[in-house]
């Protein structure tokens, strides 16, 4: 008896990963539309991936196993041999890390039907951070509204959604441009997502999300991602790879006027995380990173520079100039609204970021931040706030030392009204301070923050919170980040709130801006009850407080 042919063959790839496997199955099993293919495509794992993969193909008659004959190291060859194998006429992918939402097959599949002139359609994608469960969503914008683009031309920010996998491909659309993912390359989705979007003829976006990427910061060594391993130079040493082969595909193919646009994702996307991660590095790292980077940055086009934020442009440039050690000072700003720790004057009044005048004009227009330091309202000044020492006081009592930088002289020559600002739900805990002027753009003062007085919960809380700097002036608010030194030996405390005990650490943030954190965990009764708690998206909610847990039994 002939087998009906699948709506949709979903491709899920798998190497060494059993148990995650199980989930992202269980995910397309879930689909509301039932006429799916699975295809499990195992790149040669060593674990129990296996005979995970042939218990589900046994469990249901619309999964079956593909297994490579040797590792291939990469994402491409287990994709594109179930490609061969696939019956039905539209095609997605699905790492093994990862799920589907229930309705994504469907949605986007009565999409390509709406309109046979459409060569894929993509939507949404949620990112869910496994530590804590939280929620966002990968370049928002892009998503913002249903539409069909008729050529990348027409939209070539979409560049910046480079992935393969929130996208439904019409067979026909990839076989008669012979489009397969690349061998032999990491980070294959960005040539592979380059060359769809250039040989589409017309593509749909929806709005909603078709896709569930897990997102693991603080993974073992041994099961990093590829894309989490940019602590290795080879990683950062792919992925300029990977940037020459599309640049080299839109210039041989005629899509040179996109080639800015490709340009810019680069800078923005690609290098900036990176450069975010400068501040963890040694300077050594650093150096080889700048030699692998900049010949590179030397091909792109002038405009992608100008397009980006103030901060990003500094960082590049002092890497480039190798100021290695304030490029890292800049790196802990991305983002953040954090100014420099000084400025230089030329004989014009431009200001320029550090302790040197710009060698030369191109990179005078790069590290250039007067218009950023005395152009802006006071709510949105360029501060930046450094612990320079942190002193435990007592069980719950911290001293810390800070140190605020003010380059654009917007605070006033004499003692400054300061408050840092602690919270964990919807109300905070306030501790004002003194900043005294200690020369003009530098003030210092030592705030007592006693993390006791926290306001919690009754159900008390799990999870990490930044300390913010508040200065007051005009009614308006400047509100930044706490930065701090990042060598600094690990406090652990234990407190006894008046919800409960709780065991806290306090340490730099391990990655980007080291910011100051807290992390606070249920201890004693608390953490008895804490699994008997609701989750909402990670976080333990109010909706049973320990108090009922006790009363219910839930805790002995």
């Amino acid at each position: 008896m002939a087998r009906t042919t699948p709506d949709v063959t979903v491709i899920v790839i798998v190497y060494n990963d059993a148990e995650r496997l199980v989930r992202a199955v269980a995910s397309l099993r879930r689909q509301t539309l039932r006429n799916i293919e699975i295809i499990i495509s195992d790149d040669h794992s060593t674990d129990r991936s296996p005979e995970v993969a042939r218990a589900l193909a046994a469990e249901d008659d619309r999964i079956s196993y593909l297994r490579l004959p040797v590792n291939s190291g990469g994402c491409s060859a287990p994709r594109n041999a179930a490609i061969e194998r696939a019956r039905a006429p539209y095609l997605m992918f699905l790492d093994s890390d990862d799920e589907l939402p229930e309705d994504a097959c469907r949605m986007l599949l009565e999409t390509l039907l709406a309109d046979d002139c459409l060569d894929f359609a993509m939507g949404a994608v949620e990112r869910v951070r496994a530590d804590t469960g939280s929620v966002g969503s990968w370049h928002p914008g892009l998503f913002s509204e249903q539409r069909t683009v008729h050529g990348i031309e027409e939209q070539p920010e979409l560049m910046f959604d480079h992935l393969a996998t929130n996208k439904m491909y019409r067979r026909r659309f990839m076989d008669q441009h012979q489009l397969r993912f690349p061998l032999g390359i990491h980070y294959e989705d960005q040539l592979f997502s380059a060359q769809a979007y250039c040989l589409a003829n017309s593509f749909a976006i929806i709005p909603e999300p078709v896709y569930r990427w897990h997102i693991s910061p603080y993974e073992a060594e041994a099961t990093l991602s590829i894309s989490n391993q940019r602590h290795r130079i080879e990683n950062v040493r792919d992925r300029v790879h990977v940037a020459r082969l599309v640049d080299d595909f839109l210039l041989e193919n005629g899509y040179q006027r996109i080639k800015a646009d490709k340009d810019h994702k680069f800078l923005k996307h690609d290098l900036r995380m990176y450069t975010g991660d400068l501040p963890h590095r040694t300077p050594e790292w650093i150096r080889q990173f700048t030699e692998e980077t900049s010949p590179y940055l030397d091909t792109l086009a002038p405009e992608a520079f100008a397009r980006l934020p103030r901060d990003q442009r500094v960082c590049i440039q002092l890497l480039r100039s190798e100021r290695f050690e304030e490029a890292q000072l800049a790196a802990r700003g991305l983002g953040r609204n954090v100014g420099p720790r000084e400025v230089v004057e030329d004989g014009t009044g431009r200001l320029f970021w550090g302790s040197e005048l710009p060698a030369d004009p191109s990179a005078a227009c790069e590290l250039d931040v007067t218009e950023a330091l005395r152009s802006r309202p006071f709510h949105r000044a360029l501060l930046r706030h450094e612990i320079t020492r942190i002193e435990p006081l007592s069980d719950s009592r911290l001293g810390l030392h800070v140190r605020t930088y003010d380059a654009g002289r917007q605070l006033p020559m004499g003692p400054v009204a300061a408050t840092v600002q602690l919270a964990t739900s919807r109300r905070r805990l306030r501790t004002s301070f003194r900043l005294d002027l200690v020369r003009p753009g530098l003030y210092e003062g030592t705030v007592t923050l006693d993390l006791s007085a926290v306001p919690l919960a009754l159900h008390g809380f799990s999870g990490a919170r930044h300390p913010v700097l508040t200065i007051t002036r005009y009614r308006r608010h400047n509100t930044g980040p706490l930065l701090a030194p990042l060598a600094f030996p690990t406090v652990h405390q234990r407190i006894a709130h008046c919800v409960g005990e709780h065991l806290i650490t306090v340490e730099p943030e391990g990655k980007g801006a080291g910011r100051l954190q807290v992390v606070w965990q249920r201890a004693g009764l608390l953490a008895r009850a804490e699994p008997h708690l609701p989750v909402v998206r990670g976080v333990i909610g109010p909706h049973l407080s320990v108090a009922r847990a006790l009363t219910r039994g839930l805790v002995r």
